[in-house]
């Protein structure tokens, strides 16, 4: 009975103990959330983020004041903000469209910056012997894109200025990769996407333009946080905003230098990496009342075409005015 009685008390020991552990760790962890000790942000393969990482100038803002910075790789924008709604991270950067889906499904999200537009760095392709010549060309064909991406309303523009309803094609929503492999299948007739996989469907297999954004949409990328990240840290997402600022200045000037450091993550050559750079828009700002107007009309749009199930207010997702972006200096 005794040795029983002594196994025991050490398993319930050791389970109270285990159980104080825990509770320790949990409260460290929030107690390090609280105080901002861990930034983790999200990045795609392509972009700024990117040269921020490779770079390593975040890190070393952030570590006098003890900020850790970890990155997570998404595949594309949608996926990325559905990291921010879970809590998996506290900021990242999409085009125009998967801010909208994000907030009509209730994520919890703020615009707290932008860069400047890039039309001309999204497009609507196809094949280089295809009979199609214009967009007004597409009704009745097959369009694959990335639901919820930002080549989601060039679609519908492109589609209303040739006088087409959204309804007169038939849209597969198809991530990159499969959007690609399908193209080259031919088992879409066309195929809309951003850069770098525009240019690089340009140069590897001479799909032709219909039309890219020009004198239809902006193509406008967004800096997003967590609500409840920004309202917590607002000095730690300015911090990120300006060294983001800092190098949107290094690529503007450096844009083979920039399509060296990227192309190895995109697995494409240098010169079609510097193309879809030259496309870009860089220059990061705080978000203002023309760029917010800008996406409730994408909103309203989406809504309208029954693309996302409610109404929404971009307004309502806008960072505190009073947390403006601080002086690079």
């Amino acid at each position: 009975m005794s040795t029983h009685y002594g196994l025991y008390s050490l398993i319930r020991s050791s389970k109270i103990l285990a159980f104080l552990v825990l509770v320790i760790s949990l409260s460290t962890n929030a107690a390090e959330s609280k105080k901002g000790g861990v930034i983790n942000i999200g990045y795609q393969k392509y972009g700024t983020l990117v040269i921020l990482k490779s770079k390593g100038t975040l890190e070393k803002r952030l570590a006098p004041l003890g900020i850790e910075v970890k990155w997570i790789e998404f595949p594309a924008g949608p996926q990325l903000l559905e990291g921010l709604n879970v809590g998996s991270i506290d900021l990242g950067v999409t085009g125009e469209a998967p801010p909208i889906f994000a907030q009509a499904a209730s994520a919890p999200l703020v615009y707290v910056a932008y860069e400047p537009p890039a039309p001309k760095g999204e497009a609507i392709l196809v094949p280089k012997d295809s009979q199609i010549k214009s967009v007004a060309e597409l009704k009745g064909k097959r369009v694959g894109l990335n639901k919820g991406s930002n080549v989601h309303y060039l679609l519908v523009k492109a589609l209303e200025k040739a006088g087409l309803k959204y309804t007169d094609i038939e849209v597969a929503y198809l991530p990159p990769a499969d959007g690609r492999a399908a193209f080259e299948k031919g088992s879409i007739d066309a195929w809309v996407v951003w850069d770098p996989f525009y240019s690089a469907a340009e140069d590897q297999i001479g799909a032709r333009t219909l039309s890219n954004g020009e004198g239809i949409v902006a193509n406008t990328q967004f800096y997003l946080a967590s609500s409840k990240y920004a309202g917590e840290h607002a000095d730690i997402v300015n911090a990120v905003v300006n060294e983001v600022k800092k190098i949107d200045e290094w690529t503007k000037s450096n844009p083979k230098a920039v399509a060296e450091i990227l192309a190895p993550n995109v697995g494409l050559e240098v010169a079609t990496v510097e193309k879809a750079i030259k496309r870009a828009g860089f220059g990061v700002k705080p978000i203002d009342a023309e760029i917010a107007s800008q996406q409730q009309k994408i909103a309203d749009t989406f809504f309208t075409l029954g693309l996302i199930p409610k109404e929404i207010k971009i307004s309502d997702a806008l960072w505190n005015a009073d947390k403006k972006v601080a002086s690079t200096k």
